[in-house]
């Protein structure tokens, strides 16, 4: 689809990146020695770190380094297409950011106040530190001016902005004071819960009435049926038990004054539970990886209507991981946000809903039935679900008995006398289910378990129309998901598959779906293109320039600067998030290059020339380009960095 005019060959186009790459050398050398002349108080610059040294089988891409870019490519034999992910990349998390890290003591100002005196091995001369620090990547700190204040102060690498006489950090009064008592982000581990969590002190009595009546074969069936109830006419066990009835039954009583409301002795029936109302709205699909914080906070700039958390494994979050409850942090502009968990047995997923239900602040729990990698699949989870169906149905209908609670108010205590009873605070998270079409490639088995979701108590169900064998690959089969539609009516159900442009979307709502969602890997949509969702509302094409593309970068690197920090780990993890998603962004083809219109999600672009240096450079495949566009961003990358993406990613090779 490109004219002729446009296409090259894959050495003019690396050898026309080097030349601009060299003239973008020259002009940042110029600009650099007039920032010298200028600052006539930095007595030394950093040095360039050493020259990447990424190894060609290491690369995954093109096969390149910027050593031997420029010798002639000799014709390599065809070999067995790569999927997947790249098990095998080496760990490039480095042990240690800083060789000598300042304590945090000493960074918040309260230096005196370190818990571990003498025996701390960090430091606490700031002088010391500076002295080692490298250099400062920029003269503006987001933080600073967004916030007022950086709370990495020394360490931050920006840290010229707001550092003043005697490394004292400088707060802007006025701008903190118009954040104070705002919570930006919430969601986080508090170390009280860990710790609970670690030492095994948590309460889980809800999932353990559902787990105690599941092994007794309550109701008569292996599913524990007695613990949901599909059809509101039908009886429900429990209702009507009041406080003292519970506790002739064994269950602890729960001390109330005045009056007997019909909370106190009614429980949520399934009809009654809240409902997802996000019929017909854009949603993000839960990214690996790339579903970061500030990968959202991009998306929901650009028209994303639902986002939703990276997936999280229970196992993991039971234990008081701080990575693995990292992923459901929530920033304040997501206005309707869910977490995807993944899991195997009715036990963890059940005590996990229960609490998240409890601890977190979100509006749907979804369970991941999709997830195709070996790692998942081969313990049960994921995929495997599909094949296991007591399991599945035991998890779904646990998760639902557990998503809605009655609680009473922190504040209320039996023992003040004259208070009547306030209302029940009532904890009702929807529970959603992302499926794929099957397990076998010809065998399609949605339709059949569809019906059963929606029986189990599920708000919603997302089909992703492959299989686990097409893993990411092929085209989405969007007339089996129509089918599937008219089985699982009146549930919700989102198609998801091949969506990369607003015609795409208008074709998959005509199906007859609920609404779409936009997703990830080698059939990408989101990471390609972030924009898409307002190409979606506005119902056009954006030929978006490259100066944009670029500015959406610099957003990410900005948000990612708040959400990780602005200390050298924060600036590292930053580029490393960026490097991840540069792997999917060089696939898109700018629409003024197009012949015709849209861009089809499985088209393999050749090498093309871009209008601009900028938009031929976003369009390498290379390594070492995107850390070049990284190091526009962030600086200097450390000495003996490499960068190896975590999905092999290769069908545009």
């Amino acid at each position: 689809p490109f004219p002729r005019r446009f296409l090259t060959s894959k050495e003019q186009f690396h050898a026309y990146l080097r030349a601009g790459g060299e003239e973008e050398e020259e002009k940042e050398e110029k600009e650099e020695k007039e920032e010298k002349e200028e600052e006539e108080q930095v007595s030394s610059a950093q040095s360039e770190p050493p020259a990447k040294r990424v190894k060609a089988e290491e690369l995954g891409q093109d096969g390149e380094s910027r050593g031997d870019a420029g010798e002639e490519e000799k014709e390599r034999p065809e070999k067995k297409r790569a999927r997947g992910q790249n098990k095998s990349r080496p760990c490039m998390k480095p042990s240690s950011y800083e060789q000598s890290r300042l304590c945090p003591s000493v960074t918040q100002g309260c230096a005196g106040q370190c818990h571990f005196g003498p025996r701390c091995r960090f430091l606490h001369d700031v002088s010391e530190y500076l002295a080692a620090k490298p250099a400062d990547l920029g003269r503006r700190c987001v933080l600073f001016d967004t916030f007022g204040r950086c709370p990495y102060g020394v360490t931050c690498r920006f840290g010229r902005a707001h550092l003043g006489d005697g490394h004292q950090n400088l707060v802007n009064a006025a701008l903190a004071r118009q954040w104070e008592g705002k919570v930006l982000v919430r969601n986080s581990l508090s170390k009280e819960l860990q710790q609970r969590l670690r030492k095994r002190k948590f309460s889980f009595r809800k999932a353990e009435e559902f787990l105690r009546a599941l092994r007794g074969g309550k109701g008569g069936n292996a599913s524990g049926g007695s613990a949901e109830v599909s059809n509101c006419t039908a009886p429900h066990e429990g209702l009507g038990d009041s406080p003292a009835l519970q506790s002739s039954r064994g269950a602890p009583s729960i001390p109330t004054l005045g009056p007997l409301t019909d909370e106190d002795v009614t429980k949520l029936r399934p009809c009654e539970k809240k409902k997802l109302e996000i019929q017909g709205k854009l949603y993000l699909a839960p990214l690996t990886t790339c579903g970061n914080l500030p990968f959202r906070r991009v998306c929901k700039r650009f028209g994303a209507d639902v986002t939703c958390g990276e997936m999280a494994v229970c196992t993991n979050l039971l234990q008081g991981q701080s990575s693995e409850w990292a992923l459901l942090k929530r920033h304040h502009t997501e206005d309707v946000f869910g977490v995807q968990l993944e899991g195997a047995f009715p036990d963890t997923m059940t005590k996990c809903a229960e609490l998240l239900n409890r601890t977190i602040d979100v509006d749907f729990v979804d369970i991941n039935v999709g997830c195709p990698i070996d790692l998942v699949y081969k313990k049960g989870g994921g995929c495997a679900l599909m094949t296991r169906s007591n399991k599945f149905e035991q998890i779904v209908r646990g998760m639902n008995s557990v998503s809605s609670e009655h609680l009473e108010p922190s504040w209320w205590s039996p023992v003040r006398p004259g208070l009547t009873f306030p209302p029940l605070q009532v904890l009702d998270v929807p529970l959603t289910v992302k499926i794929r079409t099957g397990v076998q490639e010809k065998v399609n088995v949605a339709h059949k378990i569809i019906p059963r979701i929606r029986e189990w108590g599920a708000s919603m169900v997302t089909l992703h129309g492959r299989s686990r064998e097409q893993r990411y690959t092929r085209s989405a089969d969007w007339e089996y998901i129509a089918e599937c539609a008219r089985v699982a009516s009146p549930m919700p159900l989102f198609g998801n598959g091949d969506i990369l442009s607003y015609e795409d979307a208008n074709r998959a709502m005509q199906m007859g779906v609920s609404g779409i969602m936009i997703a990830r890997q080698v059939r990408v949509g989101a990471l390609i293109k972030p924009w898409l969702f307002t190409e979606i509302k506005e119902q056009r094409h954006w030929d978006i320039s490259s100066s944009e593309r670029f500015d959406i970068l610099k957003d990410f690197t900005n948000y990612g600067l708040e959400h990780w920090g602005s200390d050298t780990q924060g600036v590292e993890k930053t580029r490393k998030f960026l490097l991840e998603w540069l792997s999917f962004l060089c696939r898109y083809i700018p629409v003024g290059l197009l012949e015709h219109l849209p861009q089809r999600i499985n088209e393999r672009p050749p090498y093309y020339l871009g209008r601009d240096y900028l938009e031929t450079l976003m369009a390498s495949q290379n390594v070492d380009d995107w850390i070049k566009i990284s190091e526009l961003l962030l600086g200097p990358v450390p000495p003996s960095f490499t960068f190896l993406p975590k999905h092999k990613a290769n069908s545009y090779r």
